[in-house]
């Protein structure tokens, strides 16, 4: 959102999920996996296209069936820092997670960002890296990570 400030929050945030794809998040996926593509859905009565995709709007509800292709490039919009791994074991470097949106979509992804947490900022241009075609299994971990550019 912009204009909104972020507030800073120190300490342990418990955040064990499950979450499945569903239909827009398994051709989502696909896309990444095979075609090394961002894809979000597009309301026509709205002018807005959801990434990730949706498959109905969130403003006017209608049905979303027309996809578009969103450039690998965007912008950090938030930063946050983490020093242990999902075990609670203290990480060796720590590891920099980063809310990018991209330019004509609405929403953005969390990813990590390869670079030192003193190199990251907000504003920043980045590009998505993704797997090796031979590794990608059609996940959100195909993309392996944002760089700067």
């Amino acid at each position: 959102m912009v204009g909104e400030e972020y507030r800073r929050w120190e300490g342990d945030m418990e955040a064990l999920y499950v979450y499945t794809a569903g239909v827009a998040g398994d051709r989502f996926f696909r896309e990444i996996r095979d075609n090394e593509r961002l894809m979000g859905t597009y309301c026509p009565e709205c002018d807005v296209t959801y990434l990730p995709p949706r498959l109905y709007c969130e403003t006017c509800f209608s049905e979303l069936n027309e996809w578009e292709e969103i450039p690998n490039k965007g912008r950090v919009d938030a930063i946050t820092v983490a020093y242990v791994d999902d075990k609670g074991e203290r990480l060796a470097r720590p590891k920099v997670l980063a809310m990018v949106r991209f330019l004509g979509a609405n929403g953005g992804l969390i990813h990590v960002v390869d670079l030192p947490e003193e190199d990251v900022y907000r504003g920043m241009e980045v590009e998505v890296v993704y797997l090796p075609r031979g590794l990608r299994k059609g996940s959100f971990l195909d993309i392996l990570h944002f760089k700067a550019i």
